[in-house]
């Protein structure tokens, strides 16, 4: 089954600073990076890492086409990928403690220009049971969810960054959501987790949940099953494409019809291996360096 990911691309501008910049502080940083990133550039990568057949559906300025090279080479389908000449790609500015937190400031540009005809033109190359992957970073969302129910095809949504315009798709139709504790909690109202659980089955009783909770692992939720898988712990030197990782070896594992422990447990391994190196796309571990990491713990 392919995945037809409607996702950001981003060029991630990253300095390694001692601390977060305050107002009115001028930092310096140690090391700058400029490398491929996005939520939906990331998650491509590791679906394709993850020998998952993967299109990418999004768009990108003209002049930074060199960008999408990492893509390619990683093995994502980029036919569905459109260039602007009168819009900046979309980019980050992404502050890395030595603690491996982050900061980021996001701009959407190119993200922001997927038009209604490329929903559907992207869309009409699916086929049964594909899935449609979508994240918070551009536009046409409640489109791309329509057409893509209509067409019975799979979908799965990570509503980052959280928006309040997110509570207003209609996420009843989502075949998965994934979320982090954050995000969960600001969708529900909820603190606790196994209040954000009851209120997530309450309000998405035909969906599949994903509630990922970082250094303290994650919960697989579909109606009365419920499935925990602790994270692996590990020195992190850059959490930025943790989660993406995660999500892009959690869905080629699950559709491989993988159990659901093994699922999570292969999916944390490689958000564990992503952690452990600086950048995004850079960052996420190919299918033999997880079952490598698996074979030792």
């Amino acid at each position: 089954m392919a995945v037809f990911n409607f996702g950001s691309i981003n060029i991630d501008h990253v300095y390694s600073v001692p601390h977060f910049v305050q107002p009115g502080e001028t930092l310096s940083s140690s090391m700058y990076q400029s490398i491929l990133g996005g939520k939906g550039a990331n998650q491509s990568v590791a679906l394709a890492k993850a020998n998952n057949q993967v299109f990418h559906v999004g768009a990108i300025g003209g002049s930074d086409r060199g960008f999408i090279e990492p893509m390619k080479e990683a093995g994502v389908n980029c036919d569905f990928i459109r260039e602007m000449s009168d819009v900046a790609s979309g980019h980050a500015i992404i502050q890395v403690t030595p603690d491996a937190e982050n900061s980021i400031i996001l701009f959407g540009g190119a993200n922001q220009t997927i038009s209604n005809e490329h929903v559907t033109s992207a869309l009409a190359a699916a086929k049964p049971n594909d899935w449609v992957l979508l994240q918070n970073e551009t536009n046409a969302i409640d489109t791309v969810i329509e057409e893509a129910h209509k067409r019975n095809l799979n979908i799965a949504f990570n509503p980052a960054p959280m928006t309040e315009s997110v509570k207003k798709l209609p996420l009843n139709k989502l075949t998965l959501l994934v979320v982090n504790e954050v995000e969960a909690k600001q969708l529900t109202g909820e603190s606790a987790v196994e209040a954000i659980k009851v209120a997530l089955k309450a309000s998405y009783p035909t969906t599949k949940i994903l509630l990922t909770l970082g250094k303290a692992g994650v919960w697989f939720v579909e109606g009365d099953v419920e499935e925990f898988c602790a994270a692996f712990k590990v020195e992190a030197i850059d959490t930025t494409a943790a989660g993406d990782t995660f999500i892009g070896f959690f869905l080629a594992a699950y559709q491989s019809n993988m159990a659901i422990a093994e699922a999570l447990k292969y999916a944390c391994a490689a958000s564990a291996l992503a952690v452990m190196k600086t950048g995004a796309g850079p960052s996420i571990p190919s299918v033999d360096e997880v079952t490598a990491f698996l074979q030792v713990q």
